[in-house]
């Protein structure tokens, strides 16, 4: 138990006097593998916040949406989730590429609830996982190493208006991002985006009308 905590844990547990309530919820709620409970929950949820570390160790945090279902729960002490079309920076699956440490958190804003995991990550191409998440580019695998619930009494209540029409589907076409086809970037898109180009006057009309 000591050697969980580092010094500036154990510096501010003795400042505010709670070093023996961290060793207790130490010892009764962090372990080293996925529930039940805690594996329905992720897989309820479609959203959730993933932090990476780059070759320098700096770290980056991004936001990941999908439909319910976006992480799957492989087995006890494994995860896995997609990595969607984005920007082309690839900031958060290159950080795995490099540094597999990762860490997930997951909210839940209806019922003010959230669950943190963290992990090494791993990406291997051509995952037989892909086919679970229409338009993925990859898939990420994340070996647990700790999982635990965090207090929710600064959760605010929200509720769900409706979700992002962008996220792939398997029985319709994905609309294309409005922002693919602004002339900053109408001639150095992938392939596969290529065809998007277009007028960049109608397409900012458009964003501001949203």
């Amino acid at each position: 138990m000591s050697e969980y905590f580092h010094q500036g844990n154990r510096q501010l547990q003795d400042e505010f006097d709670t070093r023996r309530l961290a060793d207790r919820l130490q010892g009764g709620i962090i372990a080293a593998s996925i529930n039940p409970l805690d594996a329905e929950f992720i897989e309820a949820q479609n959203m959730f916040f993933l932090a990476t570390v780059d070759d320098k160790g700096q770290a980056n945090c991004s936001y990941k949406g999908g439909n319910k279902g976006l992480v799957k729960v492989v087995d006890e002490t494994k995860l896995a989730f997609p990595i969607y079309d984005g920007n082309g920076l690839f900031m958060s699956a290159g950080n795995v590429l490099v540094n597999g440490e990762v860490g997930l958190l997951f909210v839940d804003f209806e019922k003010q609830a959230r669950l943190r995991v963290n992990g090494f990550a791993s990406i291997t191409a051509n995952d037989e996982l892909l086919e679970n998440w229409p338009e993925a580019k990859v898939v990420v695998r994340v070996k647990v190493r700790e999982t635990f619930p965090n207090c929710p009494r600064y959760i605010h209540k929200m509720a769900l208006v409706e979700e992002s029409s962008f996220v792939p589907q398997t029985a319709c076409a994905t609309p294309a991002a409005p922002w693919k086809k602004l002339e900053i970037v109408a001639d150095v898109l992938p392939d596969y985006d290529a065809h998007l180009a277009g007028n960049e006057q109608n397409v900012l009309a458009a964003i501001n009308r949203n």
